[in-house]
């Protein structure tokens, strides 16, 4: 629930850009420098947030949170210019920051590797869950005029109110260990703490590293990497596909929003399944990099076939299995040599330097579109820098390994 208003707070302003951008005079370059601003506020402040949620209390920094991101997300349904735009969203980000990176650390606590996948996956099924469902309630809320403000103004306002109302539920209900859980018994709670402590000695045993050395390590910095490029072509995709389609099909906003939630229902399916069969084989690889290359595909494709709105969609469609269904496997890669407060550290500096890749796609592809009154050159650039993560993917070595049984990884 909580990741499903993050992610709608975060995107809900492509649908907002189908009619904000006239009311404000806002060329694409302008949305996709706002649209992308995002996350350079998000950098900041990712890596003492994973430490915070390992060390500290994953409920107390999540409500903080949430609190204030809600609070910021509102404000955003009242600017009237440009600096204004660059300004809060570039604080939605900070204010977000350490949110999604501390969930993945969270979900350490009480997931064992061999089960990690399956559960990030239905974490993290609140992205394509948030588009679904934002798609036609902000088509919907675009259509009304309450108050003399603009339906966009209302979909900040409405969409940003929850995330407070959440973040003081969080305060109350998230459990951060298992043994402080009420829900469980006594037998399930030992079960749990002692599955993942013989977890984590098995991986000290064959792997120890100081935080310095999972910075500098081989693995860590692919997977930086890695996810710049593949966050460059997710968050340009998501950030513009709104406009991509009433664009190709002219629609009025309610169709088009009811369209843009096609791709996230076959994204949805692709993330559940793929998390499902990772953890089925223990492989973790090919099943991160072979849906970065569906996203390398789809985008190539939609920008050829731009002219066949059905075909577009296809494409589209296939770029969003890939978009999604790679997630969840991919935060499963740190945890596997990994643990503790370096894994925090890792996953931390993976998420906030990876993130900025979601600047750089929105600002390209609205550059792009400003330059040329095209989407095929930003498109291009998209698919080309997923075909880049999916090789930097297939370069990793800890990923080829598979998940060793406990008592013989002790053994070891």
């Amino acid at each position: 629930m909580l990741y499903i208003i993050a992610f709608l707070d975060r995107v809900n302003i492509s649908y907002a850009a189908l009619e904000m951008t006239k009311d404000l005079g806002f060329t694409a370059e302008v949305m996709g420098f706002g649209g992308g601003i995002f996350f350079l506020g998000y950098f900041l402040l990712e890596i003492p947030g994973c430490l915070l949620v390992e060390r500290w209390s994953a409920r107390g920094w999540i409500a903080r949170i949430m609190i204030s991101w809600g609070i910021l997300a509102v404000l955003m349904g009242f600017i009237h210019n440009a600096t204004q735009f660059y300004w809060l969203r570039f604080l939605l980000g900070a204010a977000e920051a350490g949110f999604f990176p501390g969930i993945i650390v969270y979900l350490g606590h009480w997931f064992r590797y061999q089960d990690r996948a399956k559960a990030i996956a239905m974490f993290m099924a609140a992205i394509p869950l948030a588009n679904i469902i934002g798609s036609p309630v902000s088509g919907l809320i675009l259509g009304v005029n309450w108050l003399g403000l603009a339906g966009w103004r209302w979909i900040f306002i409405l969409e940003g109110l929850p995330a407070v109302v959440l973040g003081v539920v969080t305060i109350f209900y998230l459990t951060d260990r298992p043994h402080q859980a009420k829900w469980l018994t006594p037998e399930e709670c030992d079960w749990i703490t002692k599955e993942l402590e013989q977890e984590k000695q098995a991986q000290q045993a064959v792997h120890s590293y100081t935080i310095w050395e999972a910075l500098r390590h081989r693995e860590v910095i692919l997977l930086v990497l890695a996810y710049f490029c593949a966050v460059t072509s997710g968050y340009g995709f998501i950030l513009w596909l709104p406009t991509m389609v009433k664009r190709a099909s002219g629609l009025p906003n309610l169709g088009v929003t009811l369209i843009s939630a096609l791709p996230y229902c076959i994204g949805l399916t692709s993330m559940l399944l793929l998390g499902w069969s990772s953890d089925r084989t223990g492989e973790r690889r090919y099943h991160t990099a072979v849906p970065i290359m569906a996203i390398s595909l789809g985008l190539l494709l939609s920008a050829v076939l731009q002219d066949s709105v059905v075909l577009m969609m296809a494409m589209l469609c296939l770029a969003s299995a890939g978009i999604n269904g790679y997630l969840p496997v991919f935060w499963s890669l740190p945890t596997k040599f990994l643990t503790g407060s370096v894994a925090a550290v890792a996953i931390g500096l993976i998420n906030s330097v990876g993130n900025l890749g979601g600047f750089v796609g929105p600002y390209v592809v609205g550059y792009l579109d400003t330059a040329t009154n095209s989407f095929f050159g930003g498109l291009l650039y998209l698919s080309f820098s997923a075909l880049i993560a999916a090789g930097l993917i297939l370069m990793l070595r800890h990923a080829k390994e598979k998940v060793l049984p406990v008592t013989e990884a002790l053994q070891r």
